[in-house]
């Protein structure tokens, strides 16, 4: 699922927010979320 989530944010399909519903889901960690954002989780 990270790299489906990473092309899609690369590419500018999905915005910050739309990353983080998948670390909501359980479907990626927050560092994950770190390192395709590059920015840190906030709940």
């Amino acid at each position: 699922m990270f790299k489906i989530v990473k092309d899609f944010y690369d590419k500018g399909i999905y915005s910050d927010k739309d990353v983080a519903k998948f670390v909501i889901s359980g479907k990626i960690n927050l560092d994950e979320y770190k390192e395709i954002t590059g920015n840190e989780y906030k709940s």
